[in-house]
């Protein structure tokens, strides 16, 4: 049984994503912790939980998303899997974050990229890499077909979709991503978005205004 703990960090409230198992190893997705106190927050539930991280990933680089990427590796010695599109973001966000007035000291250590259909393994767990551009060039989701849910960074939220007016960004190619990638998937599927509440595959079918044919 995987467990999903959600964190809201930061000023532009982006969920940070902490998933666990019965044995306690643990995936970090998306550390936006950017104050210290969100920093000591993550930390004391990992202690409190007696979690093992075992593996950082990044659902994409926009730099409200990788705040916490340094502090991951530093106190748990995680290196960061991400899709090679995404290295480029990755290195721009120093300069992002100077341009929004929240500078931070940017994860510099080995990388490790994720491909579509690639397979994330937590004890007897698995997740398998979704590729899903458009709000961002390597945008990535991670999806869990034995509990239904999914991880989906900025791709799909609760009747919307990611903003495609960055750098790299595809109004066409997300929407593409949504309807090949998620829509295919079971209606009942939770969908954890990078900002906001879940929804569902099914009513994000229904109800989503920029999906409807």
């Amino acid at each position: 049984m995987l467990t999903v703990k959600i964190f809201t960090f930061n000023p532009v409230s982006v969920n940070t994503y902490i998933i666990y198992n019965n044995a306690k190893e643990a995936l970090i997705i998306d550390p936006g912790c950017y104050f210290e106190e969100e920093k000591q927050t993550l930390k004391s539930f990992i202690d409190k939980e007696q979690l093992l991280p075992v593996q950082l990933l990044n659902t994409h680089c926009h730099l409200d998303h990788i705040f916490g990427n340094k502090w991951v590796f530093e106190n748990y010695g995680l290196e960061l899997f991400l899709h090679p599109n995404e290295e480029q973001v990755l290195s721009f966000g120093p300069q992002s974050g100077k341009m929004w007035g929240l500078p931070f000291e940017n994860y510099e250590g080995p990388l490790h990229f994720l491909e579509q259909d690639d397979v994330i393994k937590l004890g007897q767990h698995t997740l398998k890499v979704l590729l899903a551009p458009g709000h961002s060039p390597g945008s990535v989701c991670f999806y869990c077909h034995d509990q239904n849910f999914i991880i989906g960074g900025d791709v799909l939220f609760r009747e919307s979709i990611g903003r495609t007016d960055l750098p790299g960004g595809s109004h066409q190619a997300l929407l593409a991503s949504i309807r090949e990638q998620l829509f295919p998937l079971p209606d009942e599927v939770i969908v954890y978005p990078g900002h906001g509440e879940p929804t569902t595959i099914g009513h994000e079918k229904k109800f989503n205004p920029y999906l409807q044919v």
